[in-house]
């Protein structure tokens, strides 16, 4: 079966029944309002459950295997291979499927903020507010777009459809599965929406390197004389919070490309964890979520309706999602020149990397090669509690290439643009997870514009006997025994063998990179 019949297949059925197509916000949100799907809160804001699953299932991602991607693709547990015949099977199942629903919704956006850059999209949903999603996290194009769109990738999305490993070759019920000859994302068995912005964002670190443009993990804003800055990290550790910044302007949360041009957002919104989300902590995310924006797994007060955000008894992965415009500083077209600066942040529950240290070259291509952080509670099915990780670039989950393209890339254009790199760390202090307390936001507020400012370019530094990073002996804003880890602990011994530990797990995570210079392997921790 060839690309053209796969597709004609989906426009067929698209044609012969009952479609809701291009739906504005509104309209939406009525339809999801009147199948029951989620109810508004206080602040207009739609509130949906997404059942069983209330994270990402990376276990159950797929790519098709593809003559075209065949040598391309870095295959293994990230990046599992399926048989086209496999595909093509679950595809046309679910197009039955679909076919007796009542409604289906067809959406049409880009993924590219850049018109020299940018995907044309396609979403079919049977989920209203599904659809809602993906048109406020997309980029909506005008009415003058709208009619000439040609849509390079499909998005299909059953989530009520469960696969039968059995017959389907799954490893459960659910999938997610990426065509890249076919041009289709098929989805299934799972609620969760963020698998719908994960997958293209999959595709674009495919497709985005191969026209020289470097597709990354990160948030990132720009200041009043346009100096640009990226926040590199994986999901809970503050690239949302952090670069919502009133007195910089926001291009974008979670996806970017960075092209000859400078910077540009993939997206068109904002999906910002509100776990203990408040009004005094990040009053720009707590008051973007209005009408068209979408909350998951968030309980409400019933009489009021008012969100309760401390609230975890669905999950700690409770999400909002709203377009960027509802962020008053965020600049449209989202784009901007190259960055000046870039952080890179970990959510350590080991409670031993300092909360700011200044990173030479070769230890910025070190610690982005790692990317060490903690999945937090919720990010994942199955994970309950922080858990050390290394995600490779920050997001080895979305990288269907091998690791070195995206990070010899990195490392020229900070090269050439003479970039400020530095580590940040938003998880623990003063001890591990269950003994040590999170990181003062307030703190690390206050580290991270000083580093913005370049007021760290010039203060005196200590270098960590184990991890080697350059740690400031003072910033504005934060008590200096806070910068020194340490310090902060009851037990100095009790550090020193946890810091090893962690040492340990670094040495042991980038035997990996053997291939690397000799100058960036000896630029991590040394025991």
């Amino acid at each position: 079966m060839s690309i053209v019949s796969l597709t004609s297949e989906l426009e067929r059925m698209i044609e012969n029944r009952p479609t809701k197509t291009d739906l504005a916000v509104s309209s939406l949100v009525e339809e999801a309002l009147h199948k029951k799907e989620g109810h508004l809160t206080a602040s207009g804001a739609l509130n949906v459950s997404t059942g069983l699953y209330t994270g990402r299932s990376p276990q159950d991602k797929y790519i098709v295997d593809e003559p075209s991607v065949r040598e391309r693709i870095d295959w293994g547990p990230v990046n599992q291979p399926m048989e086209k015949s496999t595909f093509k099977n679950l595809y046309k199942k679910v197009l039955t499927y679909l076919e007796t629903k009542d409604d289906l919704y067809v959406g049409h956006a880009f993924a590219g903020a850049d018109p020299s850059y940018r995907l044309p999209l396609r979403v079919v949903n049977e989920y209203a507010w599904h659809q809602l999603f993906a048109r406020q996290l997309f980029i909506k194009p005008t009415e003058e777009e709208l009619e000439d769109i040609v849509p390079e990738f499909t998005i299909v999305s059953a989530p009520n459809f469960k696969a039968d490993p059995a017959i389907d070759h799954t490893r459960s019920e659910t999938f997610i599965i990426i065509s890249f000859e076919e041009r289709i994302i098929l989805i299934g068995g799972t609620e969760y929406a963020g698998e719908m912005k994960k997958s293209i964002f999959s595709i674009m670190n495919a497709l985005l390197p191969e026209r020289d443009v470097l597709p990354m993990h990160c948030s990132a804003n720009v200041g009043k004389e346009g100096e640009v800055s990226l926040f590199f990290g994986l999901s809970g550790t503050g690239k949302t919070t952090l670069s919502a910044d009133p007195n910089r302007y926001l291009i974008g949360d979670d996806e970017h490309g960075w092209s000859s041009n400078g910077i540009f957002n993939i997206e068109g919104g904002c999906y910002a964890k509100c776990i203990n989300l408040s009004a005094e902590k990040e009053p720009e995310i707590y008051n973007a979520i209005t009408f068209g924006s979408v909350l998951e797994n968030v309980v409400t007060e019933p009489a009021s309706g008012q969100p309760d955000y401390d609230n975890t008894d669905y999950t700690e992965n409770t999400r909002a999602a709203y377009p960027i415009q509802h962020i008053p500083n965020a600049i449209t077209p989202s784009r901007a020149g190259h960055p000046h600066t870039i952080i890179f942040l970990t959510a350590d529950a080991f409670g031993v990397l300092p909360p700011i240290s200044r990173l030479t070259k070769e230890q910025a291509m070190y610690h982005f090669l790692s990317g060490y952080t903690s999945k937090l509670a919720g990010t994942e099915r199955g994970i309950t509690e922080p858990e050390a990780t290394f995600s490779t670039c920050f997001g080895s989950p979305f990288l269907p290439l091998p690791a070195s393209v995206y990070a010899k890339m990195l490392g020229q254009k900070v090269l050439e643009q003479n970039v400020n790199v530095y580590l940040v760390n938003t998880g623990w202090s003063g001890g591990p997870y269950g003994t040590g307390k999170r990181m003062n936001l307030t703190y690390t507020r206050a580290m991270v514009q000083a580093a913005l400012e370049g007021d760290l370019q010039s203060v005196e530094t200590v270098v960590d006997p184990i991890f080697g990073l350059h740690i400031p002996t003072r910033c504005p804003g934060v008590p200096d025994n806070v910068l020194q880890p340490r310090q902060t602990w009851e037990d100095p011994h009790a550090y020193d063998q946890k810091a090893n530990e962690l040492a340990e797990q670094f040495k042991q995570n980038f035997k990996k990179f053997a291939d690397v210079d000799t100058s960036i392997q000896q630029a991590g921790p040394q025991i």
